[in-house]
C-alpha cells in the first residue's frame, strides 16, 4: 500500500482495533492520541511498522505542527471521541465546547493538515454515533456534534473531490472497553431490543470501517453498524 493509515484517536477502543487490522497487514500506521508516551507505547504493542504521534483536537491550533512527520496518506480514520454527558436544564458549556472542538473543529483540521498529503487513491472515515437519531438525557451535545458530523461528510466529500469521505455510526458495541464494563444487566436491555439477538463486536465496527475505506464506488455515505437496534 503507497502511504500510511493514519487513525487519529487509535490508542484505544474502535481506533485501536481499527489500527491493529492494518498493522497486523503489513500497512505503515500512525496513531495519536492525547499523550505522546501513551501513543508511543501503544505503537510498541500494536508491532509492525506503527508510529505514535501525541494529538489533542481541543487544541486544534497544535495540530497541524503535530502531524508534521506524517509523510504520504491512503487512509485516514478520524475515530477519537469524548464521551460528554450534558443536558439543557444542567448545561456545562465547557464541556459542550471541548467537544464541539473537538469533532467539528479538530476532525476539520486534521483533514486540512493532511489533505496535502493524499491524493485519488485516498479515503477518509469519521467516527459520529447513532445519539445523533436516538437522544437520551444527557445527549444534547453528543446528539448534535454527531448530527453534524452527517453535514460535514458530505461537505468534505464535495470539497476534497475526488477523495472519497465517508462516515461510520456504530451502536452499542458489546466488547469495547466502555460497555464491556457495563453491568450485565444493562447490556441485556439493549441486546433484548437488537433483532441481531445480541451487540455488535468490535471487529464488525473495524469491518465497516475497512469497507468505507476500501470499497472505491462508497463516497459521501453513512453507515449505521447496530444489528437492527434502530429498527425497534
Amino acid at each position: 500500500m503507497d502511504g500510511s493509515v493514519v487513525v487519529v484517536g487509535g490508542t484505544s477502543g474502535l481506533g485501536r482495533e481499527v489500527a491493529r487490522r492494518y498493522a497486523e497487514r503489513g500497512a505503515e500506521v500512525v496513531i495519536t492520541g492525547r499523550d505522546a508516551s501513551r501513543a508511543e507505547a501503544v505503537a510498541g504493542e500494536l508491532g509492525g511498522s506503527v508510529k505514535g504521534l501525541a494529538l489533542d483536537l481541543t487544541r486544534p491550533e497544535e495540530i497541524a505542527g503535530n502531524l508534521s512527520p506524517v509523510g504520504p496518506v491512503r487512509y485516514l480514520v478520524l475515530a477519537a471521541i469524548d464521551r460528554d454527558e450534558n443536558s439543557v436544564r444542567d448545561y456545562a458549556m465547557d464541556r459542550a465546547e471541548r467537544l464541539a472542538r473537538l469533532k467539528l473543529v479538530g476532525y476539520t483540521e486534521v483533514v486540512h493538515a493532511l489533505v496535502d498529503r493524499m491524493d485519488e487513491r485516498s479515503a477518509i472515515v469519521l467516527f459520529g454515533g447513532l445519539a445523533k437519531d436516538r437522544p437520551y438525557p444527557g445527549s444534547v451535545t453528543v446528539s448534535t456534534v454527531n448530527g453534524a458530523v452527517s453535514g460535514l461528510v458530505r461537505a468534505l466529500a464535495i470539497e476534497l473531490a475526488p477523495i472519497r469521505v465517508n462516515a461510520i455510526h456504530p451502536g452499542i458495541v458489546g466488547d469495547s472497553p466502555y460497555w464491556s464494563a457495563k453491568p450485565a444487566e444493562v447490556l441485556e436491555r439493549f441486546i433484548s431490543r437488537t433483532p441481531l439477538g445480541r451487540l455488535v463486536t468490535m471487529a464488525e465496527v473495524a469491518d465497516g470501517v475497512e469497507f468505507l475505506l476500501e470499497n472505491t464506488g462508497v463516497n459521501g455515505e453513512e453507515l449505521r453498524l447496530d444489528g437492527g437496534w434502530m429498527l425497534t
